[in-house]
């Protein structure tokens, strides 16, 4: 194909691919603490690592994209953290269900030992929706990735109980 030469057909694979990668290599989106601006952050509510993107996802994400973006034209330092949640009892039924097609339970593994392949499921399929978002082209700072149960969000949990 020559320089000046449209494709007859778009690509949005190719391109959507191209652009989601040079915004993350240049850090397009992350927020930097700066006094010289005004603050805006908004938190996505966050989806549970056992489901993917529906239309109502979509729906909320696209309206935070768009106020984010309006907000860093008015020259303000936009914070949009990406979040996950644990769906406990739903992640808990994902792990049974594959216990059980192992003609196992999670009494037969142990308290201990359930926990942790629950945390390996969640590292194996969580965060599907926010892959989909990535792949989208959501302006999140990705950097701020959180999950309800990292440490200092669960002991925050905890402390105001």
């Amino acid at each position: 194909m020559k320089v000046n030469e449209i494709e007859k057909n778009y690509n949005f694979e190719d391109s959507e691919k191209k652009w989601q990668e040079f915004w993350e290599k240049n850090k397009v989106y992350e927020s930097h603490p700066n006094p010289k601006k005004k603050k805006y952050s908004v938190v996505i509510p966050p989806p549970n690592v056992t489901g993917i993107l529906h239309f109502g996802h979509m729906f909320n994400n696209t309206i935070q994209d768009i106020y984010c973006r309006w907000k860093r034209m008015q020259g303000f330092e936009v914070c949009w953290v990406p979040g996950m949640d644990h769906a406990g009892i739903a992640t808990q039924v994902m792990v049974e269900k594959e216990l059980a097609k192992e003609g196992k339970n999670k009494h037969d593994l142990g308290r201990e030992n359930f926990v942790n392949l629950v945390w390996d499921w969640k590292e194996k399929n969580g965060g599907v929706i926010l892959k989909q978002l990535r792949k989208l082209g959501a302006s999140v700072d990705w950097s701020k990735e959180r999950f309800t149960l990292d440490d200092g969000l669960s002991l925050n949990v905890k402390k105001y109980l």
